[in-house]
């Protein structure tokens, strides 16, 4: 401690001590902004919400403000050491969350499926469980990804696990990862916390001088504004700046801090080589005028052919922008409409069911019995058609490709084959023949029904429900957990957390939410790989 210069200063304390102290606390305009983002991201919808900021910022001291602010019918853990194996992970959020486990017999699943219990006891006591974990940017992917897992339980309305990820600015480059894109569509708030402007470095010094019983101005104007300067509006390093200059102008008994002393402070603690009298008064400066003088001649001879390239440059690049333009005009006129020869071949709608079971790698003659009889056939090779009647999106989450019904401009119906895809744009196949089209033209001519063909589990009739068998429970159990990315548990009949996860599970991928295993929804997890496979992505398509 240094007593001599908060004698000196008739001080109480020291004022800007690096270690936190809540007395001295702070709230900017920009941390109280902050602050109220994260307190909108865990409303009802909940889920995770992103704190970034530079170091020393004050991204910690918004996080105890919030921790302070809570209900108290929330039950938080704060993680501070993020430098954990997914598997320590959930052991800490345990500790945190006072969950009780015998460490000696701890796996992923078993602290998993404890967690899960908890976060539902709580929810049915009307509890609110928070999981806020600092330093973030450290964390590694995998990690990240059993986080998101964790967050699977919820109901209609909200996560039953909230979490709040503080880091640096790191953090929001590896959320950019492809792996954890599903966890990123999850956040519900982001706030890039940035640092001081001068007016607040200002009112910063000053309240911090305040709570330690300064009555007088210790520091020059010019030395805060200089202050402001080197620290770039970080608090940390404006309490480095500040303590250090204290102690020089008491060093040097003087009664306030002027830009000198700010410049001696910033050499000492954070090795700029700066000088309070400014670049312009040196002597090895004023001798290299006349030789710069020289220069600006011959440099405006250079600039002259420069501004000639540029203009060079930019005619070119008008050039390629006018072509690209063309370009994408031309595009656009091919996604808004289907060739009437390709319309007139496509009347026949054994020939859209044909193409439809080559992507079951099966022949269909599309003659005689068969041409009339097309889910007869299916039938026969242990496939179902589903007659699908609704809107494109949701036949487009079910992920499988369907024979639709169109309409050309005179009204008279024609078939195609469509296949799923998770771009802007749908894919056709007319008498063979790939067709793209916009996706608001394809719903102008969509008639709103189609069929498709599928393969059912075992003894499945047209829902997996409390009623089922525990045959088909398991299944269920089985592929949602394949899924979901979670281990998959032993169960025979649907529970609250099985019910739960089907309803997350419907969410994500765009079904009807009702909590049951619906035949839609158990289509989208019987689907076989092949068909996976086949879907077209954006990636793709450009």
């Amino acid at each position: 401690m240094y007593n001599g210069y908060t004698d000196y200063f008739s001080l109480t304390d020291i004022p800007f001590s690096i270690a936190p102290n809540p007395r001295y606390l702070f709230m900017s305009s920009r941390h109280k902004e902050a602050l109220a983002h994260l307190t909108y991201g865990l409303g009802d919808a909940g889920g995770f919400v992103l704190l970034t900021g530079e170091v020393g910022t004050g991204k910690t001291t918004v996080s105890k403000c919030l921790l302070e602010q809570l209900p108290d019918n929330t039950q938080a853990a704060f993680i501070l050491n993020p430098t954990l194996s997914a598997k320590e992970l959930l052991a800490t959020v345990c500790d945190e969350l006072h969950i009780d486990y015998v460490a000696e017999q701890t796996s992923l699943k078993v602290l998993t499926d404890l967690i899960l219990r908890h976060l539902l006891d709580n929810y049915s006591q009307g509890k609110n469980t928070l999981l806020i974990i600092d330093e973030a940017q450290h964390l590694q992917a995998e990690v990240l990804e059993q986080l998101r897992l964790l967050t699977n339980l919820e109901t209609h309305t909200k996560k039953l696990l909230q979490v709040i990820l503080i880091g640096q600015p790191e953090l929001q480059e590896l959320l950019k990862r492809r792996d954890l894109r599903q966890l990123a569509q999850r956040i519900t708030a982001r706030y890039h916390l940035l640092p001081l402007n001068k007016a607040e470095v200002k009112l910063y010094i000053e309240h911090r001088l305040s709570i330690a019983g300064c009555q007088r101005q210790l520091f020059s104007k010019a030395a805060i504004a200089l202050i402001h300067k080197l620290s770039g509006g970080v608090p940390r390093l404006i309490n480095l700046l500040c303590d250090r200059s204290l102690l020089g102008a008491y060093s040097k008994e003087k009664t306030q801090v002027d830009n000198r002393i700010v410049c001696q402070s910033a050499e000492e603690t954070l090795g700029l080589p700066v000088s309070a009298y400014g670049i312009w008064q040196r002597p090895w400066l004023k001798n290299s005028l006349a030789g710069a003088a020289m220069l600006i001649f011959a440099w405006s001879g250079f600039s002259l052919a420069k501004s000639q390239l540029a203009e060079i440059e930019q005619a070119k690049m008008a050039y390629v922008k006018n072509l690209t333009a063309k370009r994408e005009q031309q595009l656009a006129a091919q996604l808004t409409r289907i060739p009437n020869a390709l319309i007139n071949q496509s009347r026949e709608l054994h020939q859209a069911f044909s193409q439809l079971f080559s992507h079951w790698q099966i022949q269909f003659s599309g003659t005689g019995v068969a041409q009339s009889q097309p889910c007869e056939t299916a039938l026969s090779l242990q496939l179902q058609c589903y007659w699908y009647q609704g809107e494109f999106d949701q036949l487009n989450a079910l992920g499988y490709p369907a024979v639709v019904q169109l309409l050309d401009s005179n009204n008279t119906p024609y078939y195609a084959t469509y296949l799923p895809s998770e771009t802007e744009q749908v894919q056709l196949i007319l008498n063979q023949t790939s067709h793209w089209l916009s996706k608001d033209y394809f719903q102008q001519i969509y008639r709103g029904s189609a069929v498709l063909l599928w393969r059912s589990p075992e003894r499945f009739i047209d829902v997996i429900d409390e009623s089922s068998s525990a045959e088909l429970v398991q299944w269920l159990e089985n592929n949602l957990s394949e899924q979901q990315g979670r281990p998959a548990r032993a169960v025979n009949q649907v529970d609250a957390l099985l019910k739960n996860q089907v309803g997350q599970f419907q969410q994500r991928t765009g079904l009807t939410v009702n909590q049951h295993a619906d035949t839609e929804t158990v289509m989208v997890l019987a689907k076989p790989i092949s068909l996976l496979a086949m879907t077209v992505t954006n990636k793709e398509v450009e």
